[in-house]
């Protein structure tokens, strides 16, 4: 089970980082205005978010397998699912956002993406909280 651990943690990590960066990407697409560089961001956000996207896959499958072999846990664990669906719901919405500057209906300022930025850090800390004190 140490494995799954290992590799749940990796892919975790993977994707982590694949959400820190995607929405800088948009505060850069938020604020480009030549074509060409508009469409190296978006490309590079479209691979970016194909690649997340299997590492959160990945990251949701080991944790699964965590969960199934060693039981449910405390109420922190349901916290912590909590917290891991809104990470999943904030990797959908970049998704959307993508689509919406593919599509050029981008209806927001680079300012609130650079807050939209700060999301996945903040569940981060909490989720990284939640597991490592197990305050209830």
């Amino acid at each position: 089970m140490l494995w799954v651990k290992a590799f749940h943690l990796i892919f975790v990590i993977s994707w982590m980082a694949g959400l820190f960066y995607l929405p800088r990407l948009y505060v850069n697409l938020a604020m480009v205005d030549d074509a060409a560089t508009r469409e190296r961001l978006l490309l590079m956000a479209r691979k970016l978010l194909r690649f997340t996207t299997g590492l959160g896959h990945l990251a949701i499958g080991f944790g699964l397998w965590l969960w199934l072999g060693w039981g449910f846990g405390g109420g922190w664990l349901h916290a912590k699912l909590a917290l891991v669906l809104g990470l999943v719901a904030f990797h959908v919405m970049c998704g959307r956002l993508l689509r919406d500057f593919a599509a050029g209906r981008n209806a927001r300022s680079h300012v609130w993406y650079r807050w939209f930025n700060e999301i996945p850090a903040l569940l981060m800390f909490a989720i990284v909280i939640l597991v490592v004190v197990k305050p209830f």
